[in-house]
């Protein structure tokens, strides 16, 4: 076989699988186009029944909402026609209403004619009789009224001066029983103790060897010490002791306590003094701080400024008549506290008031000024209650009494530093003092009787108007002055109040 016929028979059989395969994919491409259409149909079908499920129960659903529709539109219909119909009897009742109203107001009308009638009836027979009693009485109407106003006035001017009388008879008694009720039950409920604290401006040394050692060479040492405190360091021939005198409370104890530790470190010289001194004003400061906060808390008086509560503490360290002021002072607040609950007052403002109403004397020997005014511009300064300002200023009366507080102020503190024990005059020699001051007063003449109060700070004196004069009485009070001067010794000053006065009484038998 040659090359030619072997192409020839080659493209033959080639051609005929052409056409072979041609044939079978008609063939498949046939059956695939039947199933097509048939799944065609089959989903059209499908689509079908469920169109016409979906309008089915559309037109159920919109049968429902026509009936529920219609159900709500009757319902309304029916509350349309209820609600008419009260409207209509509303406004029956309304007309019958307004008919009744205007019979009533004609009825009013008729009346009202009837009463002005009768009135000027009435006014005329008035004036009638008025003129008829005029031409009895032989009196105008005015003259008449006079009279009887007088005659009432006479009957009960009378019957008021017996009334006042006996109301202040009986008052006076009852207000001086219940203030006595007050005071004693107030003094009962305060338990603290009346023996005052006093800080000691003496320093013991445990051997008088150290004194040279304190003085130092050339007084080298005494002169750092008290070029470092402010204050004077006295070493005498007293055994045992060192005394240090300063105005300044504060400055003193700071001194105090740097002696105190120079002598137990045993090393004093300059530098060494410097350096102690430094820490005790630290330690005091501290200290100062702490009193302030504790006498604060314990008074129970919350939301000071902290400055208020460092001065507050210097109090610790000062006394008057040898009574701590700080202890007088906290001791005042319970007092005022309590007389402040049975008054109905203010007990905070009273505590308050109480508690710093000396906080002048901490500073009152560096700033010029009473320690009251002192006091007022410190509190201004750090923002106190204006209720407790007028609270502590009148204590000592250089301010009115502008509230019942700034009054348990001063009773409080009257009962606080004016009882027996308080303060440190003993109990014999207090009582000697006031018998001493009322014989004085009772040596003059023309006196009725005599007082000494305030703890012997005042005495009062009553004389006989008949016997001594108004200018009499001023020179009495003078004279007075100048013998107790003369005859007594005494801390601070004393207040002499010569009393005259007038007094007609007359008896009803």
């Amino acid at each position: 076989m040659n090359l030619v016929t072997f192409v020839l028979v080659t493209g033959i059989v080639g051609l005929a699988g052409i056409v072979i395969g041609y044939f079978l994919r008609w063939l498949v491409t046939l059956g695939q186009k039947g199933s097509l259409e048939l799944s065609v149909k089959q989903a059209l079908l499908e689509a079908k029944d469920k169109a016409q499920q979906i309008v089915n129960d559309a037109e159920a659903e919109a049968d429902k909402l026509l009936k529920e529709a219609k159900a709500k539109e009757t319902e309304k219909e029916q509350q349309l026609k209820k609600l008419e119909d009260r409207l209509i009897k509303k406004d029956e009742l309304l007309d019958k209403r307004q008919t009744d109203i205007d019979k009533e107001s004609e009825l009013i009308k008729r009346q009202n004619e009837q009463i002005k009638i009768k009135e000027e009836k009435v006014e005329q027979l008035s004036e009638e009789k008025g003129r008829e009693l005029e031409r009895v009485a032989k009196l105008t109407v005015e003259e008449a009224k006079e009279e009887l106003i007088r005659t009432i006035e006479r009957q009960e001017n009378e019957d008021l001066s017996i009334r006042l009388h006996k109301l202040e008879t009986v008052g006076q008694a009852e207000l001086e029983r219940k203030a006595k009720d007050i005071l004693a039950n107030t003094i009962q409920r305060l338990a603290t103790s009346t023996v005052p604290e006093i800080m000691s401006t003496t320093v013991d040394i445990p051997s008088d060897d150290l004194k040279g050692k304190i003085i130092g060479k050339e007084g080298r040492n005494i002169r750092a010490f008290e070029k470092a405190t402010g204050v004077e360091v006295i070493i005498d021939d007293t055994p045992g002791s060192i005394v240090l005198s300063s105005f300044d409370p504060v400055r003193r104890q700071i001194a105090r306590v740097a002696l105190e530790t120079l002598i137990q470190d045993g090393r004093i010289q300059p530098a060494k003094i410097e350096e102690t001194v430094d820490k005790a004003k630290e330690e005091i400061s501290k200290i100062i701080k702490d009193k302030g906060e504790a006498a604060a808390y314990e008074a129970g008086v919350f939301n000071l400024d902290p400055r208020i509560l460092l001065i507050l503490g210097r109090l610790h360290f000062r006394t008057s008549y040898g009574q701590n002021v700080l202890q007088h002072s906290v001791e005042m607040s319970h007092l005022a506290g309590m007389l402040a609950e049975e008054l109905d007052a203010d007990p905070v403002i009273a505590r308050a008031g109480a508690l710093l109403h000396d906080i002048g004397k901490a500073v009152d020997h560096e700033v010029p000024g009473t320690h009251v005014e002192i006091g007022r511009r410190i509190l201004e300064k750090f923002g106190a209650g204006e209720a407790i300002i007028k609270a502590m200023q009148a204590h000592h009366e250089e301010y009115p009494y502008e509230t019942i507080e700034a009054i348990i102020v001063k009773v409080a503190d009257s009962i606080s530093g004016a009882r027996p024990g308080a303060r440190r005059d003993s109990l014999e020699n207090y009582l000697k003092r006031l018998k001493d001051l009322e014989d004085i007063a009772n040596s003059f003449t023309g006196i009725e009787k005599s007082y000494a109060i305030q703890a012997g700070r005042e005495i009062r004196v009553f004389v006989r108007p008949e016997e001594i004069s108004d200018i009499e009485a001023k020179q009495m009070a003078r004279d007075i002055a100048l013998r107790i001067e003369q005859e007594l010794k005494y801390p601070g000053e004393i207040k002499i109040t010569v009393i005259r006065e007038n007094r007609v009484i007359e008896y009803a038998r």
